[in-house]
């Protein structure tokens, strides 16, 4: 810019004073038309170089926007796989819990077996079979408490639980003493605890363990004693409770609900 300024000057000075010829005005026309095609000649490849670096960038900016494209699938694929996780979670949650209710079940019919026919001779539970087809005495008293038993167990299963524990609790005072009274006093026990009266089935629990320590049914009589003081919100008993089923009788039933009822608890 100064070299053109110069030049300009010159012909000024020239053309004032008088003294420039006609070869040396083309000269400096030569002179000016060269500075200006190289002024020219830069400001293109300038141009260019600034075309060429907008190209880049929007080279960049494309592959910038590709790749937050591509985090943002990402993104939607981890919250998809974050869902099916927790879908998961909670199905093996409820498989859980239906697992737990099945053994619940599976212990209430095995108590059902373990009362039923197999320990009540068949002819007994016959209706209307005489006292006098015994052939002696003590038949027909055996008879007469098969009878009595299998009365109130059948009283028991119509869910009439109130005349059910009468019953039972008639047949302990008149067979204290029988193969069936630890099942007539737990049988008391269940029946406090369908009416959900889980502070007198508790109790009626306590008798089984404490007057029949030998027989089959105090595994079942700790375990719902530690059901009913979760029901009645009495997690530190029930846990004891749950603790000794699993310790005293491992292996069985009544230790794998006590398990799952202690992950509940926890």
């Amino acid at each position: 810019m100064k070299n053109l300024a110069y030049l300009l000057v010159t012909i000024f000075l020239l053309a004032v004073f008088g003294c420039a010829t006609t070869s040396d005005l083309k000269e400096v026309q030569s002179d000016l038309n060269k500075k200006v095609d190289e002024k020219l000649t830069a400001m293109e490849a300038d141009i260019a170089a600034m075309k060429k670096s907008v190209d880049a960038t929007d080279v960049m900016r494309k592959g910038q926007a590709n790749t937050a494209a591509d985090l943002t699938d990402l993104r939607d694929n981890l919250n998809q796989l974050r869902g099916q996780l927790e879908a998961l979670a909670a199905n093996a949650k409820k498989q859980e819990q239906q697992l737990d209710n099945l053994l619940l079940k599976i212990n209430f019919i095995e108590n059902f077996l373990e009362i039923g026919p197999k320990n009540i001779p068949s002819d007994s539970l016959e209706k209307g079979k005489s006292e006098t087809d015994a052939p002696d005495t003590n038949k027909s008293k055996a008879s007469e408490k098969d009878r009595a038993y299998s009365s109130a167990y059948n009283t028991f299963k119509e869910g009439n639980y109130s005349k059910a524990r009468t019953e039972f609790q008639n047949f302990l005072t008149a067979y204290p003493k029988s193969e069936y009274s630890d099942n007539a006093q737990f049988w008391i026990g269940e029946c406090y605890f369908f009416e959900n009266k889980y502070e007198q089935a508790i109790l009626e629990y306590e008798k089984v363990v404490k007057n029949y320590p030998g027989g089959s049914r105090v595994a079942y009589a700790l375990l719902k004693q530690g059901l009913s003081f979760l029901n009645l919100g009495d997690k530190t008993s029930s846990k004891l409770l749950l603790q000794q089923v699993i310790k005293d009788y491992p292996n069985t039933n009544q230790a794998r609900i006590a398990r799952a009822k202690l992950q509940e608890i926890k």
